[in-house]
């Protein structure tokens, strides 16, 4: 009995020393949703999503794949030490004119799990882009942002844009303006 009872914890004390970790436990993504915004037809345009080694060991990502053929991906090939950054970036190509969301996964050594990160928009016919592009001319800096973005930053904005006569000087008011992450190409 003894014998039996000894087997089976050496067996539960092996099986928990070889168990894998999940992947939020080994990376964190900046942000798992990237909105790329509107997009012009037949014009890609790539993402990166930064991933933090959160872990003590050197973290590798063993694989990103898309989950349909819409998307090509590319990634850290080399190891990332703890707490530094690595990237997995995606192209959706913009062949379809619609609202699109496509999804990759990717895959750490160590983790039993995959990740899913996703990246959205909308894709619209060039001269509609066009129309959208000259009503907009700002929309370029916005749809950059990913997802989510720190707070906004506290800037002093004239609140009339009438010139102040006299020696009184224009009031201002303190208004968030809003922080923009600009996708990065490689």
């Amino acid at each position: 009995m003894k014998r039996l009872f000894l087997s089976l914890t050496a067996l539960v004390l092996a099986t928990a020393s070889f168990a894998q970790k999940k992947a939020d436990e080994l990376a964190k993504f900046a942000t798992e949703i990237i909105d790329q915004g509107k997009l012009k037809q037949n014009n890609p345009e790539e993402v990166k999503f930064v991933v933090t080694n959160i872990g003590k060991e050197p973290l590798i990502i063993e694989q990103a794949n898309p989950t349909c053929g819409c998307t090509i991906g590319d990634y850290t090939k080399t190891p990332i030490a703890p707490g530094a950054t690595g990237y997995v970036s995606a192209k959706f190509n913009a062949a379809n004119v619609g609202h699109f969301t496509k999804t990759l996964t990717v895959k750490f050594a160590g983790a039993d799990d995959i990740k899913n990160i996703t990246i959205t928009g909308d894709v619209l016919a060039a001269e509609e882009y066009d129309k959208w592009k000259t009503d907009n001319p700002n929309a370029a800096i916005v749809k950059a942002a990913p997802a989510t973005t720190p707070a906004p930053a506290a800037v002093a904005v004239p609140a009339k844009a009438v010139k102040p006569t006299g020696a009184k000087k224009a009031k201002t008011i303190t208004k968030p303006t809003p922080v923009v992450t600009p996708a990065v190409k490689s």
